[in-house]
Protein backbone atom coordinates (compact mmCIF):
# COMPACT_ATOMS: atom_id res chain seq x y z
CA UNK A 1 0.00 0.00 0.00
CA UNK A 2 1.42 3.26 -0.81
CA UNK A 3 2.52 5.81 2.30
CA UNK A 4 -0.12 8.37 2.55
CA UNK A 5 2.24 11.33 4.34
CA UNK A 6 -0.03 13.75 6.22
CA UNK A 7 -0.18 17.13 7.07
CA UNK A 8 2.05 17.86 9.99
CA UNK A 9 1.75 21.74 10.31
CA UNK A 10 -1.48 22.54 9.33
CA UNK A 11 -3.15 24.54 12.00
CA UNK A 12 0.77 25.84 12.35
CA UNK A 13 2.31 27.28 9.68
CA UNK A 14 -1.14 27.66 7.66
CA UNK A 15 -4.81 27.02 9.15
CA UNK A 16 -6.21 23.53 9.18
CA UNK A 17 -9.61 23.95 7.79
CA UNK A 18 -9.90 23.60 3.90
CA UNK A 19 -12.52 26.78 3.67
CA UNK A 20 -9.94 29.22 5.78
CA UNK A 21 -7.27 28.30 3.94
CA UNK A 22 -8.64 28.96 0.83
CA UNK A 23 -9.84 32.53 2.06
CA UNK A 24 -6.34 33.49 3.01
CA UNK A 25 -4.55 32.32 0.08
CA UNK A 26 -7.03 33.91 -1.79
CA UNK A 27 -5.92 37.37 0.53
CA UNK A 28 -2.63 36.75 -0.67
CA UNK A 29 -2.88 36.02 -4.37
CA UNK A 30 -2.79 39.04 -6.81
CA UNK A 31 -5.59 37.74 -9.49
CA UNK A 32 -4.58 40.52 -11.86
CA UNK A 33 -0.78 40.18 -12.81
CA UNK A 34 0.14 38.58 -16.25
CA UNK A 35 1.26 34.47 -15.46
CA UNK A 36 4.71 33.48 -17.27
CA UNK A 37 5.71 30.35 -18.44
CA UNK A 38 8.65 29.94 -16.39
CA UNK A 39 10.91 26.84 -15.60
CA UNK A 40 11.28 27.25 -12.15
CA UNK A 41 10.80 29.38 -9.05
CA UNK A 42 12.20 30.00 -5.43
CA UNK A 43 9.20 29.93 -2.36
CA UNK A 44 9.99 30.84 0.63
CA UNK A 45 8.25 28.19 3.65
CA UNK A 46 7.37 30.11 6.52
CA UNK A 47 4.47 30.56 8.76
CA UNK A 48 1.87 32.23 5.81
CA UNK A 49 1.29 35.25 8.63
CA UNK A 50 4.98 35.79 7.70
CA UNK A 51 6.04 34.45 4.49
CA UNK A 52 2.69 33.55 2.78
CA UNK A 53 2.68 37.02 1.23
CA UNK A 54 5.66 36.72 -0.71
CA UNK A 55 5.02 32.86 -1.96
CA UNK A 56 1.20 33.87 -2.99
CA UNK A 57 2.70 36.59 -4.90
CA UNK A 58 5.18 34.73 -6.77
CA UNK A 59 3.12 31.26 -7.29
CA UNK A 60 0.52 34.31 -8.71
CA UNK A 61 3.05 35.21 -11.38
CA UNK A 62 3.27 32.12 -13.07
CA UNK A 63 1.35 29.47 -15.07
CA UNK A 64 1.61 26.23 -12.56
CA UNK A 65 2.22 22.84 -14.05
CA UNK A 66 1.19 19.36 -14.31
CA UNK A 67 4.42 18.09 -12.61
CA UNK A 68 5.83 19.92 -9.57
CA UNK A 69 9.42 18.56 -8.28
CA UNK A 70 10.30 20.18 -5.19
CA UNK A 71 12.88 20.41 -3.76
CA UNK A 72 13.62 21.64 0.37
CA UNK A 73 16.18 21.98 2.62
CA UNK A 74 15.73 18.97 5.83
CA UNK A 75 15.41 21.30 9.29
CA UNK A 76 15.37 17.63 10.87
CA UNK A 77 17.92 15.92 10.44
CA UNK A 78 16.37 12.87 9.69
CA UNK A 79 17.30 10.65 6.59
CA UNK A 80 19.68 10.62 3.79
CA UNK A 81 21.52 13.56 2.58
CA UNK A 82 19.61 13.51 -0.66
CA UNK A 83 16.05 11.96 0.35
CA UNK A 84 13.60 11.64 -2.30
CA UNK A 85 9.88 10.00 -2.12
CA UNK A 86 9.23 7.94 -5.39
CA UNK A 87 5.75 6.57 -4.17
CA UNK A 88 2.69 7.59 -1.79
CA UNK A 89 0.56 10.51 -1.05
CA UNK A 90 0.56 13.95 0.55
CA UNK A 91 -2.40 15.40 2.34
CA UNK A 92 -2.70 19.02 2.99
CA UNK A 93 -6.26 20.27 3.75
CA UNK A 94 -7.11 21.23 0.16
CA UNK A 95 -7.13 17.35 -0.63
CA UNK A 96 -4.51 14.68 -1.61
CA UNK A 97 -1.58 15.35 -4.19
CA UNK A 98 0.13 12.01 -5.45
CA UNK A 99 3.94 11.31 -6.17
CA UNK A 100 4.75 11.25 -9.62
CA UNK A 101 5.95 7.42 -9.41
CA UNK A 102 7.13 7.57 -13.12
CA UNK A 103 8.94 10.39 -12.48
CA UNK A 104 10.88 10.10 -9.35
CA UNK A 105 12.13 7.00 -10.22
CA UNK A 106 13.45 7.98 -13.51
CA UNK A 107 15.18 11.02 -10.99
CA UNK A 108 16.43 7.88 -9.03
CA UNK A 109 17.77 6.17 -11.18
CA UNK A 110 19.38 8.83 -13.03
CA UNK A 111 21.14 10.22 -9.93
CA UNK A 112 24.54 8.86 -7.71
CA UNK A 113 23.41 10.77 -5.12
CA UNK A 114 19.55 10.30 -4.52
CA UNK A 115 18.06 7.93 -2.37
CA UNK A 116 14.92 6.45 -1.50
CA UNK A 117 13.93 7.63 1.68
CA UNK A 118 10.60 8.75 3.56
CA UNK A 119 11.90 9.53 6.68
CA UNK A 120 13.16 13.05 6.01
CA UNK A 121 10.30 14.15 4.62
CA UNK A 122 7.81 12.59 7.54
CA UNK A 123 8.30 16.01 9.54
CA UNK A 124 9.63 18.28 7.67
CA UNK A 125 7.83 21.42 6.84
CA UNK A 126 9.83 23.12 4.12
CA UNK A 127 7.92 21.35 0.68
CA UNK A 128 4.47 20.99 2.53
CA UNK A 129 4.04 24.02 3.00
CA UNK A 130 4.23 24.92 -0.43
CA UNK A 131 1.56 22.56 -1.64
CA UNK A 132 -2.05 24.83 -0.73
CA UNK A 133 -0.43 27.44 -2.17
CA UNK A 134 0.08 25.09 -5.88
CA UNK A 135 -2.87 22.91 -4.86
CA UNK A 136 -5.11 26.77 -5.15
CA UNK A 137 -4.15 27.25 -8.82
CA UNK A 138 -4.06 23.84 -9.86
CA UNK A 139 -5.90 20.79 -7.42
CA UNK A 140 -4.18 18.17 -9.42
CA UNK A 141 -0.51 18.22 -9.32
CA UNK A 142 1.49 15.34 -9.05
CA UNK A 143 4.70 15.72 -7.07
CA UNK A 144 8.56 14.41 -6.63
CA UNK A 145 10.16 15.58 -3.17
CA UNK A 146 13.31 15.89 -2.58
CA UNK A 147 14.93 16.68 0.78
CA UNK A 148 18.43 18.40 1.00
CA UNK A 149 20.86 17.85 4.19
CA UNK A 150 24.39 18.29 2.47
CA UNK A 151 26.10 21.32 1.13
CA UNK A 152 28.44 19.47 -1.41
CA UNK A 153 28.63 22.06 -4.77
CA UNK A 154 29.19 19.30 -6.89
CA UNK A 155 26.83 17.00 -5.46
CA UNK A 156 23.69 19.72 -5.97
CA UNK A 157 24.78 20.79 -9.35
CA UNK A 158 25.14 17.17 -10.66
CA UNK A 159 21.64 16.51 -9.31
CA UNK A 160 20.24 19.39 -10.62
CA UNK A 161 21.74 18.57 -14.15
CA UNK A 162 20.41 15.19 -13.94
CA UNK A 163 16.80 16.67 -13.19
CA UNK A 164 16.98 18.58 -16.50
CA UNK A 165 18.55 15.62 -18.35
CA UNK A 166 15.10 13.54 -17.31
CA UNK A 167 13.16 16.31 -18.00
CA UNK A 168 14.64 16.71 -21.68
CA UNK A 169 14.50 12.74 -22.34
CA UNK A 170 11.14 12.47 -21.32
CA UNK A 171 10.12 15.51 -23.15
CA UNK A 172 8.10 16.90 -20.60
CA UNK A 173 9.27 20.22 -19.52
CA UNK A 174 6.21 22.09 -20.84
CA UNK A 175 4.63 20.41 -17.92
CA UNK A 176 7.18 20.41 -15.28
CA UNK A 177 7.97 22.92 -12.45
CA UNK A 178 11.04 22.75 -10.23
CA UNK A 179 10.12 25.13 -7.07
CA UNK A 180 12.85 25.31 -4.80
CA UNK A 181 12.03 26.16 -1.18
CA UNK A 182 14.15 28.61 1.43
CA UNK A 183 13.58 31.17 3.79
CA UNK A 184 16.51 33.90 3.46
CA UNK A 185 18.30 34.89 6.66
CA UNK A 186 17.48 34.02 10.29
CA UNK A 187 16.82 36.16 13.30
CA UNK A 188 19.05 39.21 12.41
CA UNK A 189 18.06 42.80 12.41
CA UNK A 190 16.35 44.00 9.64
CA UNK A 191 19.69 46.35 7.92
CA UNK A 192 21.85 43.20 7.93
CA UNK A 193 19.20 40.67 6.72
CA UNK A 194 18.40 42.97 3.94
CA UNK A 195 21.74 43.63 3.25
CA UNK A 196 23.23 40.29 3.27
CA UNK A 197 20.19 38.77 1.16
CA UNK A 198 20.52 41.63 -1.34
CA UNK A 199 24.16 39.98 -2.55
CA UNK A 200 22.21 36.18 -1.93
CA UNK A 201 19.66 37.17 -4.01
CA UNK A 202 21.93 38.94 -6.52
CA UNK A 203 23.23 35.58 -7.18
CA UNK A 204 20.48 33.86 -7.85
CA UNK A 205 19.52 36.16 -10.46
CA UNK A 206 22.57 35.83 -11.86
CA UNK A 207 21.48 31.81 -12.18
CA UNK A 208 25.21 31.90 -10.74
CA UNK A 209 25.56 28.54 -8.01
CA UNK A 210 29.21 29.19 -7.19
CA UNK A 211 28.67 32.74 -6.22
CA UNK A 212 25.89 32.08 -3.93
CA UNK A 213 27.82 29.16 -1.66
CA UNK A 214 30.33 31.62 -1.85
CA UNK A 215 28.37 34.65 -0.43
CA UNK A 216 26.38 31.98 1.71
CA UNK A 217 30.23 31.44 3.41
CA UNK A 218 31.64 34.62 3.25
CA UNK A 219 29.13 36.34 4.92
CA UNK A 220 27.55 33.67 6.68
CA UNK A 221 23.89 34.20 5.42
CA UNK A 222 21.51 31.65 7.02
CA UNK A 223 19.46 30.85 3.87
CA UNK A 224 18.59 27.35 5.21
CA UNK A 225 17.35 26.52 1.45
CA UNK A 226 20.62 27.34 -0.09
CA UNK A 227 21.61 23.90 -1.33
CA UNK A 228 18.17 23.18 -2.76
CA UNK A 229 18.13 26.73 -4.65
CA UNK A 230 21.96 25.64 -5.72
CA UNK A 231 20.33 22.35 -7.58
CA UNK A 232 17.60 24.33 -8.98
CA UNK A 233 19.85 26.92 -10.81
CA UNK A 234 21.55 24.00 -12.21
CA UNK A 235 18.87 22.61 -13.22
CA UNK A 236 17.34 25.23 -15.15
CA UNK A 237 20.17 26.07 -16.69
CA UNK A 238 20.36 22.93 -18.17
CA UNK A 239 17.03 23.12 -19.09
CA UNK A 240 17.84 26.61 -20.94
CA UNK A 241 17.40 29.94 -18.58
CA UNK A 242 18.32 32.49 -19.48
CA UNK A 243 16.86 35.07 -16.59
CA UNK A 244 15.79 35.08 -13.28
CA UNK A 245 13.21 38.07 -11.56
CA UNK A 246 12.73 38.99 -7.84
CA UNK A 247 9.07 39.03 -7.08
CA UNK A 248 8.73 40.07 -3.87
CA UNK A 249 11.54 40.48 -1.02
CA UNK A 250 10.40 41.13 2.74
CA UNK A 251 11.26 40.15 6.27
CA UNK A 252 9.10 39.24 9.36
CA UNK A 253 9.35 42.41 10.52
CA UNK A 254 7.15 44.13 7.78
CA UNK A 255 4.56 41.77 9.68
CA UNK A 256 5.21 42.42 13.18
CA UNK A 257 7.10 45.98 13.14
CA UNK A 258 10.01 44.24 15.14
CA UNK A 259 12.96 44.63 13.23
CA UNK A 260 15.28 43.64 16.14
CA UNK A 261 15.75 40.24 14.72
CA UNK A 262 13.72 39.02 11.45
CA UNK A 263 13.57 36.65 9.10
CA UNK A 264 14.21 37.16 5.08
CA UNK A 265 11.62 35.58 2.70
CA UNK A 266 12.16 36.02 -1.47
CA UNK A 267 10.02 35.26 -4.16
CA UNK A 268 12.08 34.55 -7.42
CA UNK A 269 11.01 33.09 -10.96
CA UNK A 270 13.52 31.39 -13.93
CA UNK A 271 12.91 31.43 -17.19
Amino acid sequence: MAKLRQAVVAGQFYPAQANELRIQIGSLIDSRVDKQNVIACMLPHAGYAYSGKVAALTISAINVKDRIILLGPNHTGYGAQFSIMTDGTWETPLGRVEIDSDLAKKLLGNSEYLKEDALAHTHEHSLEVELPFLQYFKPAIRIVPISFMSEDIEALKSIGRGIAEVIRENRIQSSTLIVASSDMTHYESQLEASNKDAVAIRSILDLDEQKLALAVKKLDITMCGYAPVITMISAAKALGAKSAKLIKYQTSGDVTGDTTSVVGYAGITIY
